[in-house]
């Protein structure tokens, strides 16, 4: 199920080259809504971080990534990827108790983009890592495009997923009032060729 998913969507190989070993369960309280290997979200259900659960051992370091291959748009991803979110060091799963190296957004596609795939990985660490990263706070596009989760895997020495899921939210009107302090500003960094996504 899951590995057809991902070839169906195009998750392998956009962001992945491998599928992961187990379904990450992807709750969003606030909107009674989940994740669900590609099911349609709306900007509006993702709104706020999600609820994670995965197969952990309790004294292994784990990294958790949101991010979009479809920015601006899945025809057009000049930007992929854009990162939503990013934490590593994360003991279990106390995402709170982890390194917040760019803090949680939610989705803000442009409008007639279409649907884009919101990917979210789980990595366990080798280790404790000090991150070269500089912190993107959830106000901040700077750091955001162009971001590949597979390169910073690779940096760090992840390996494969070992939990993930994806769903394809789009943008419609009553998604716009809460994003648009983010979306002035994911506009203007378009028009300065820095990308937009997401």
């Amino acid at each position: 199920m899951a590995e057809e998913a991902l070839k169906k969507h195009g998750v392998v190989p956009d962001i992945i080259q491998e599928p992961w070993h187990e379904q990450l369960e992807v709750n969003y309280p606030k909107s009674n809504v989940k994740a669900d290997y590609g099911n349609e979200l709306t900007p509006t259900e993702v709104r706020y971080k999600p609820d994670l659960s995965w197969s952990v051992e309790e004294s292994a370091l784990y990294v958790i990534c949101m991010t979009d291959p479809d920015a601006p748009s899945r025809k057009d991803p000049k930007a992929r990827e854009w990162l939503h979110w990013l934490v590593g060091n994360i003991p279990g799963r106390s995402i709170k108790d982890g390194h917040a190296i760019a803090e949680y957004v939610g989705s803000v596609p442009p409008k007639g983009s279409g649907l884009h795939r919101y990917v979210l990985l789980v990595y366990k660490q080798p280790k404790k890592i000090t991150f070269s990263e500089p912190k993107i706070s959830d106000t901040a596009t700077a750091g955001r495009a162009k971001f590949s989760i597979a390169k910073f895997a690779r940096k760090y020495d992840l390996g494969t997923p070992l939990a993930g899921n994806f769903s394809r939210p789009s943008m419609i009107r009553h998604a716009m009032p809460y994003t648009s302090h983010l979306r002035s500003n994911f506009e203007i960094n378009y028009i300065d060729g820095m990308g937009i996504g997401h």
